[in-house]
This record gives structure tokens, C-alpha cells and sequence, in this order.
């Protein structure tokens, strides 16, 4: 059986959701990890590769990359991985998709919660044991990276703003290699 070997770029990484995707796929190997340590074990330079064209595929592997080695077909990747994604909670530094405005008045949340919501910056105050926001509060703005006071307010809320998803970057089969994206 021919291996192909994808590089794959993740966004909004969770271990969680790489675990899924390992169990879907287990016919194959999935791996991220040190990227210098797997370029090393591709082959850095066509002198050093273990089979030919590796040195490319080893040299797209920067940030948030791993590998993907299936026996499956490029298309069958493509398709499976182009409609995997989750929605997930935004953590610090990632961008607001949309901004969120909380209006004044009660908040459905515990009574318990309002010293912390209050220590993240919301303007609250309980009244009757109920959680009061006293005034209007722009949580984020669609576009800006997303503050950690503003990542845990939105999780208190439910909101699930990061999409995490995998994109094929690179395919290798056979001795040839193909830039599927370019970044």
C-alpha cells in the first residue's frame, strides 16, 4: 500500500479534539509534536531525506503543524477534514468573531458567580439574589483578540466563538509532494 503523508495546520488546537480525530482515524497515524524533530526525521535537506521530496514536505512543518500518514486518498482527506469542525470556547488571544454586548439588567446566572463576574470587570451587584449587571457591558469586539477576562466571561456565557479545524497544508506520495495551501 502507497502511504501518503499530509501536513496539516491546526487552529484553535484541543487535545480533546485532536483524541477524536485520532479515534475516527485510526487506520492512520496522526502526530504533532516537535516540529524540528520531525523535519529531522523526514530529512531537512534532499541529501538527508529518507525518500524523495520529504525535504519539502519537512520544511513546511512551522507553528501549529503535525502529520498525517493514511492510506486513504487525498480526496477522501480532503473531504473528511473540510467539514470536521467544532466550535469551541475562545481562549486569550484569539479573534472575536462577533462582538457581544451584554445589556443591563438581571443575568441568568447563579448568585454565586457574581463576585467572580465582578473581578473579571462586568459592573454587577446582587439584588434580591439575583446577579444585576448595572449597566450595559461590551464583552468583545468582532475582529479584536480576545482579552483573558473577556475569554472566561464568555465561557460563563455559553458562548463558543473559536472554531477548531485542521487544514491540509502539504501531501507527499509516492516521492512527490504538493503544496495544497499555501501559509
Amino acid at each position: 500500500a502507497v502511504v501518503s503523508t499530509q501536513s496539516t495546520g491546526v487552529h484553535n488546537e484541543r487535545n480533546n479534539l485532536l483524541k477524536e480525530i485520532r479515534e475516527s482515524w485510526k487506520s492512520s497515524r496522526l502526530f504533532m509534536g516537535r516540529n524540528k524533530v520531525m523535519a529531522v526525521g523526514l530529512g531537512r535537506t534532499p541529501e538527508a531525506e529518507i525518500k524523495p521530496s520529504l525535504h519539502k514536505l519537512a520544511a513546511g512543518l512551522a507553528g501549529s503543524r503535525g502529520l498525517l500518514f493514511t492510506n486513504e486518498t487525498l480526496e477522501s482527506v480532503k473531504g473528511w477534514f473540510s467539514e470536521h469542525k467544532k466550535f469551541c470556547f475562545a481562549r486569550s488571544g484569539t479573534v472575536a468573531t462577533e462582538t457581544v454586548v451584554l445589556p443591563e439588567g438581571p443575568l441568568d446566572m447563579p448568585h454565586s458567580m457574581e463576585p467572580q463576574l465582578r473581578q473579571l470587570g462586568l459592573p454587577t451587584r446582587l439584588k434580591d439574589g439575583v446577579v444585576v449587571l448595572d449597566a450595559e457591558h461590551t464583552v468583545c469586539t468582532a475582529g479584536k483578540a480576545v482579552t483573558t477576562q473577556q475569554a472566561h466571561i464568555l465561557k460563563h456565557l455559553g458562548n463558543l466563538m473559536a472554531e477548531f479545524q485542521i487544514s491540509l497544508v502539504g501531501h507527499w506520495t509516492a516521492g512527490k509532494y504538493t503544496l495544497l495551501q499555501d501559509n
